[in-house]
């Protein structure tokens, strides 16, 4: 088994949220690498708590395709190649957008009010730079409108799609594109359901994870140093 470095959790969040956070921030800083062994025990005994929320961050990691699991081995981390991001975000286009056409047919004043909540949380994460708590509700608002489109099974499979997008460590929010960028993309997607739009629903929605999904992209390719961003998301996406 491979050493790790001894890190101590705050209390703050949840264990096996925090478990995850460790295993996605060893994977960018390389103390956990593709190829090694790595076990629960070692992992509990480096942040110092008990193996049960260490399994099931484990567990979690492993559905989202993250990490392999083998038995009487342990786990290894699975490497991400800038094609996985573009897959994952071929999928999130099938997905989303049909979702939001929906919403805007079925959505609630009640449902409504939850989301305007969302984005006013988004609006202040913002406002505090607070790019962790943005992101959060970032996730908030994308599960909100696959509720107000009645798929709870497509809100959990994109879930387990961004999570998977997470553990790169990759962030859209920078010079490219700002917190502020990013809200404004999200605004006209529950202004048009709001207004029972459906279609521009759907199409703001799809230009939303497109530009996520470009950058992400990008981002991938020059972190590995493999392929043509462009070439990659067209041959992925296509047709969806």
């Amino acid at each position: 088994m491979s050493d790790m470095p001894t890190k101590r959790v705050a209390p703050a969040r949840s264990l096996t949220d925090q478990v995850m956070d460790f295993v996605r921030e060893s994977t960018l800083d390389k103390t956990m690498v593709t190829g090694e062994w790595y076990s629960v025990y070692q992992v509990s005994d480096q942040l110092g708590i008990s193996r049960s929320p260490v399994r099931d961050a484990l567990l979690r990691l492993e559905e989202a395709g993250l990490i392999r699991f083998t038995r009487n081995r342990g786990f290894q981390i699975v490497e991400t190649k800038p094609s996985d991001v573009a897959e994952i975000f071929a999928l999130r286009l099938g997905i989303e957008p049909a979702a939001a056409y929906r919403a805007a047919q079925l959505r609630t004043e009640v449902q409504l009010g939850e989301a305007d909540d969302i984005i006013a949380l988004m609006a202040q994460a913002k406002a505090d730079n607070d790019e962790e708590a943005f992101f959060a509700h970032d996730r908030q608002f994308h599960r909100q409108i696959m509720t107000m489109g009645h798929s709870q099974r497509g809100a959990d499979l994109v879930e387990k799609l961004r999570a998977h997008t997470r553990i790169l460590g990759a962030s859209t929010a920078g010079d490219k594109r700002t917190l502020g960028d990013i809200l404004e993309e999200h605004e006209p997607i529950l202004d048009a359901i709001k207004r029972q739009s459906a279609e521009m629903a759907r199409a703001t929605m799809r230009e939303h994870i497109q530009v996520t999904g470009k950058l992400l992209l990008e981002q991938a390719v020059e972190k590995s140093g493999e392929g043509d961003p462009k070439e990659i998301w067209d041959q992925y996406t296509a047709g969806v």
